[in-house]
């Protein structure tokens, strides 16, 4: 996981396996990042994650819980096709701007 932020955003490069072993520790890494700078934007980037179960789901509602209690938002962005499809059917399309890999929302 890689950490940038530019002005009022910040964003997440994830990689991996989102489970249920690994979500704790990249829960407690952004949380306290966002506690910290207190971003407009939290922009996770999915490009390079490999498997991702439904802990990846809480990692997002709980990030989006976070960053909108200072009036901020959240974007999961360059999901893999299967990962969209979960996030979709999950509903976080009505919180949070999802979008797959290749720009399609």
């Amino acid at each position: 996981m890689e950490l940038i932020t530019s002005g009022k955003c910040m964003t997440v490069f994830l990689s991996g396996e989102i489970d249920h072993h690994t979500a704790a520790d990249i829960r407690k890494v952004i949380d306290e990042e966002t506690d910290k700078l207190l971003p407009q934007v939290l922009v996770l980037d999915f490009s390079a994650v490999t498997f991702m179960d439904s802990s990846g789901v809480g990692l997002v509602m709980g990030r989006y819980r976070n960053v909108s209690a200072h009036g901020g938002r959240l974007e999961a962005v360059n999901l893999p096709p299967w990962c969209y499809r979960i996030m979709k059917l999950s509903g976080l399309e009505k919180i949070a701007k999802i979008q797959m890999s290749g720009g399609r929302r």
